[in-house]
């Protein structure tokens, strides 16, 4: 994980969501595409207010409106104006609570962080050790820079420290995360997907990162090895097939070896 913020300059920032179940729907973005179809009277234009694509927009209505359990958008077809949507008083009434319950929230957040030294440290901690995935690879940083095309787009994440790596997703995926140059994003791996070698392979979209093996357990037919890129950075894999015997031992410098493809990229928010 990339080296924490001082005390002095981190400010924390809370947003509160609303869930059906396992599901999240009420998220603040969510909530401020509510607002502008309000204001603006279509689902296009709150789309471009709020800095989504459109085809986000409809999918994040179509799932509020199925799991809030109330119609919270209408939609209107034909009309002089050609149609659009409006909201639904259940809606209204749903966003006047909202932002009323995360203003208070904001305000229980500020108070905690007050709470003994580090306070606003701490909570950021907690909010990391929630977090539960079968990946065993995952890393938090900063969206360094992000090539965009028609259908994929190729993520660079900074973790800090000289170490980044590559994700490829598709366009419409990094359209409805939100994602932008600059913004903090989780990124998983699974243990699978990586393999571990002597030395350093070559190849079209492949992630490379050597470090020092260690860890290493094996089974009847696997080895997995854990690598100390840095400090602050490790990863698991497999050792790769063909691997020499007696190779890719513990203290030993090893690479890591995973495609873009294998990546998978999330949000905090």
């Amino acid at each position: 994980m990339p080296n924490m913020p001082s005390t002095s300059s981190l400010e924390l920032s809370t947003t509160l969501s609303l869930r059906s179940g396992d599901q999240s729907w009420g998220t603040e973005r969510r909530m401020a595409l509510l607002a502008a179809i309000g204001t603006e009277g279509s689902i296009s234009a709150a789309a471009r207010k709020v800095g989504l694509s459109y085809k986000a927009a409809w999918d994040a209505v179509d799932l509020m409106n199925s799991l809030a359990g109330d119609l919270l958008v209408e939609r209107v077809t034909g009309g002089k104006r050609g149609g659009g949507a409006h909201l639904t008083e259940r809606a209204r009434e749903l966003i006047a609570w909202y932002q009323a319950a995360q203003a208070e929230h904001q305000r229980f957040m500020e108070n905690l962080t007050r709470v003994g030294p580090n306070g606003a440290r701490h909570l950021d901690l907690l909010h990391h050790m929630t977090l539960q995935t079968s990946a065993r690879n995952c890393y938090e940083g900063t969206i360094g820079a992000i090539e965009s095309g028609r259908i994929n787009d190729r993520i660079r994440l900074d973790l800090g420290e000289g170490v980044s790596l590559n994700a490829t997703l598709t366009h419409a995926s990094t359209e409805r995360l939100g994602l932008a140059e600059g913004r903090r994003a989780l990124a998983f791996l699974k243990a699978q997907a990586v393999r571990i070698r002597p030395q350093a392979a070559s190849a079209a979209d492949l992630n490379l990162w050597t470090g020092l093996i260690d860890h290493r357990t094996d089974d009847d037919t696997l080895a997995e090895i854990s690598l100390d890129i840095n400090a602050k950075v490790r990863i698991t894999g497999l050792a790769a097939p063909g691997a020499p015997r007696g190779s890719l031992l513990a203290g030993t410098t090893a690479t890591a070896c995973f495609q873009a493809a294998d990546v998978l990229i999330g949000t905090l928010d």
